[in-house]
């Protein structure tokens, strides 16, 4: 041990006459530690400007990249694909409004357009090598799904139009191609998903048109009914006779708003889709990082990629548009938001020292991570919650700089008070190791996992490990100077610039859904983890400067001054969450329900009722910016879950119950559609095995849904629904989720009850949700009332409902 302090002390000597003055803050740190031989200074160190402006000329200059790559990936390529014909189909498409299921807009006029188009397609193309059939298929069926919690989704007669292109020789093998024409209510769905509609009318136009013939042939599906959770491609490929010779498939769908599409799920297996992809686009852009993360189920939603492969067994593409997801689902998913290049794109002493350093790292780590979630709980206790929401930049000064502030704090504190008497350049040595042995360590798990991801890691073992040993030689010469800075940060740029591309993608996807995320959950607390990981990642090989800079005091008072002034002003309420800038709109989400709930005893007597506007808001801030432009609407008319009835006594669209508890019920007439709910009970049996079966009917408008809660002693035991077994929720109750095309029957179902103690007051409590998306039962005076006090920023998609709940 005294041969080794000797040996670092004569280098330490050797180096002085080379160092660069570093003040007298080391001096004064190491005066509070009780040693016995002298602190060293380290040699070869950076002035702390010289590192400050390497650092941040390295991340903007990436950064830089970065943005510059994201537009030329949307520059426009020359090509047999006419982006202004499919432009003109995207206006036509979108200029009926809004298209739900079951709608005229959705059911005769887009269909009659789409039809229309393939028609003249196939008129043009009829002297060519390829032949051209369509058929219009309405089918009827049931599914379950895991998704949401999981619930059970009943259709009849929604829509898809196919249309089959292949050579007059015919063809035994096919693609399948899919988009969606319907939207959601309340948004003319331009990016989701009548672009995609609109090129692949083009692209059947160019395929059709081609004066060789295809290999194999390919199926055009226009569906119409996604958005009510993927209905009508599960039509398609379970029940059309065309699903059995589809071999492949790929869809075309969005999370966003234009820019550039990407792939974001593939498989299973079959790498050769993915390999004809990259053969094939012009600029493949593709990423296994976002096919784990929309797999795992933290981004809230599916698409029919889903369907096609758990109930088709096909394997598929699915690609996407991700940019500007904050007008996704919204009255802003216009035409004119969609550039025309987007659619023209379509061991011993080393080793403890090791250990020592990497929990250093992960101190630094964790303590920067709990004093950035502490912050965000503060700033929401303040009631200054989403300020991010259309200032995003403002969240990366405060978390950012909290961030960034930690983690060099704690290595300072480190380098000064217990490394003091180890030299800079052997503390850098020691934690570019750190970072080399932390990525490893990822790589290790993530291979092992078997996950794709285990790439990135990869890159960021492979490049720096290769500068570091180039540098080797230079850096023990002459410690670090400007070139070996320079030189060290080149070879760190193939693996940044990828890993912040990274970073832009999961904040280009995450910050619009935290508006839209519910009510539960703390979005500054999950915007702020982002940031935090976002810095450890970019930080990891940074920590090598830390320890080869002669000070870190004025950066770390730039960085407390930083942090200290965007903490002011977010709790002075200078951000405000939302915008209706029409060139960058930043909409609150807001349900909005005029309802009328009718309760029906045993007997089938009336036993309650009352009528109200239901409101619900879909992100953190409930009505906080709401109340000052409408009074009424306050925490005075806050509903609570009533527990007894199915699914709260509200009739909830889908199964969100529990992501969306805050909800306000405002007083108002009772509502009287045209085409009012009919439902009847048909038939009641006791069978033979016990149990009790019952039959119902019910007629109503095109989107309804059924809430089930069996009383105690009895249990559901069967449907008529998807493979005949029920699905639940956590809380015992079912969920099921209907809609109709046109001139549908009337919805027909029963229910298979296991009595195990007869219960008092029957065996099932049954409740339907009737929604009306359009036409004259769509609005009543109460809610044209309201929605015209809500500010410009607000978003409240609105309809009538009706909630009845029964007895039996």
């Amino acid at each position: 041990m005294e041969r080794d302090s000797t040996v670092r002390r004569i280098r330490a000597q050797q180096n002085q006459q080379k160092q660069p003055d570093c003040g007298d803050e080391a001096a004064a740190l190491n005066g509070l530690r009780s040693r016995k031989h002298k602190p060293e200074v380290s040699a070869g160190l950076l002035g702390e400007s010289s590192a400050v402006l390497l650092l941040l000329g390295f991340v903007c200059l990436l950064w830089l990249l970065v943005l510059l790559s994201l537009q030329q990936l949307i520059i426009s390529s020359p090509g047999l694909f006419n982006a202004l014909r499919a432009r003109k189909h995207l206006e036509r498409i979108t200029s009926v409004g809004p298209r739900t299921v079951g709608s005229p807009e959705n059911e005769i006029m887009t269909v009659n357009y789409l039809l229309d188009q393939i028609e003249q397609i196939r008129t043009e193309s009829q002297t060519g090598p390829h032949s051209i059939t369509v058929d219009v298929q309405r089918p009827t069926g049931s599914f379950s799904i895991d998704f949401l919690g999981g619930f059970t989704s009943y259709y009849d007669r929604v829509t898809n139009i196919a249309v089959k292109l292949e050579p007059k020789t015919t063809a035994q093998h096919f693609m399948l191609a899919n988009c969606h024409f319907d939207s959601v209510a309340n948004s003319l769905g331009a990016s989701d998903d009548a672009v995609s509609c609109s090129v692949m009318l083009e692209v059947l136009h160019s395929l059709a048109n081609l004066s060789t013939p295809l290999k194999h042939g390919i199926i055009f599906l226009f569906n119409g009914a996604e958005e009510n959770i993927l209905q009508a491609s599960h039509g398609f490929i379970t029940q059309h006779p065309w699903a059995q010779q589809v071999r492949a498939f790929v869809n075309l769908e969005a999370a966003g708003v234009g820019g550039k599409e990407v792939v974001f799920q593939t498989g299973p297996e079959n790498p050769w889709l993915v390999q004809a992809y990259v053969r094939a686009a012009v600029h493949p852009f593709a990423s296994v990082v976002g096919q784990e993360v929309f797999q795992s189920g933290v981004i809230p939603s599916d698409t029919d990629f889903r369907i096609y492969r758990d109930f088709g067994k096909i394997p598929g593409i699915d690609l996407a548009f991700i940019e500007n997801g904050f007008i996704y689902h919204t009255k802003y998913d216009t035409p004119e938001r969609i550039h025309t290049d987007s659619i023209q794109r379509a061991g011993g002493r080393y080793m403890r020292d090791l250990a020592c350093a990497a929990c250093v790292a992960v101190l630094s780590w964790f303590v920067a991570l709990l004093t950035v979630l502490i912050v965000a709980l503060l700033v929401t206790l303040a009631g200054r919650s989403m300020f991010w929401y259309s200032h995003f930049y403002a969240a990366v000064c405060l978390y950012g700089s909290a961030a960034v502030g930690k983690i060099l704090l704690i290595h300072t504190l480190a380098k000064n008070l217990y490394y003091g008497g180890v030299s800079g350049v052997d503390l850098s040595e020691r934690f570019f190791d750190v970072s080399l042995l932390l990525w490893c360590c990822a790589l290790l798990f993530l291979t092992q996992r078997g996950l794709c991801s285990a790439y990135v890691p990869m890159m960021m073992v492979v490049f720096p490990l290769a500068s570091k040993l180039l540098l080797t030689k230079h850096f023990r010469a002459r410690g670090a100077s400007l070139q070996y800075s320079v030189l060290y940060l080149t070879g760190l740029a193939v693996p940044y610039v990828h890993i912040m591309f990274l970073i832009w993608v999961v904040f280009e996807i995450f910050t619009p859904i935290l508006g839209r995320s519910g009510t539960e959950i703390p979005p500054d607390v999950v915007l702020a983890s982002l940031i935090t990981l976002a810095t450890v990642i970019l930080s990891s090989y940074f920590m090598h400067f830390i320890y080869l800079t002669c000070s870190t005091r004025r950066i770390l008072a730039g960085l407390g001054s930083v942090f200290v002034l965007m903490f002011v002003l977010v709790c002075c309420g200078l951000f405000f969450p939302y915008s209706a800038d029409p060139s960058s709109p930043r909409p609150k989400r807001i349900f909005v329900q005029h309802s009328t709930r009718v309760l029906h005893a045993l007997d089938g007597a009336v036993e309650r009722s009352d009528s109200g506007l239901w409101i619900n808001s879909l992100d953190y801030s409930g009505m906080q910016h709401i109340t000052p432009h409408i009074p009424q609407i306050n925490d005075s008319i806050r509903s609570r879950c009533s527990e007894q009835l199915p699914y709260c006594g509200f009739p909830w669209f889908l199964p969100v119950k529990s992501l969306v508890k805050k909800n306000w019920y405002l007083p108002a007439p009772e509502v009287s559609p045209e085409a009012p709910l009919q439902f009847r009970l048909l038939s009641r049996q006791d069978t033979e095995w016990g149990t009790v079966k019952m039959s119902f009917e019910a007629k109503g408008p095109s989107h309804m849904s059924l809430y089930l809660r069996p009383h105690a002693g009895a249990s559901l035991m069967g449907w008529s629904f998807g493979d005949g077994t029920p699905r639940f929720d956590l809380s015992g109750e079912y969920f099921v989720f209907y809609s109709h095309g046109l001139d549908a029957p009337a919805w027909s179902f029963w229910l298979e009850i296991q009595v195990n103690v007869p219960p008092d007051e029957g065996l099932i409590s049954l409740a339907v949700s009737s929604h009306y998306f359009f036409g004259p039962d769509r609005h009543s005076e109460q809610l044209e009332s309201l929605l015209k006090r809500f500010p410009a920023w607000a978003f409240p998609s609105s309809w009538v409902s009706t909630y009845h709940m029964y007895r039996y």
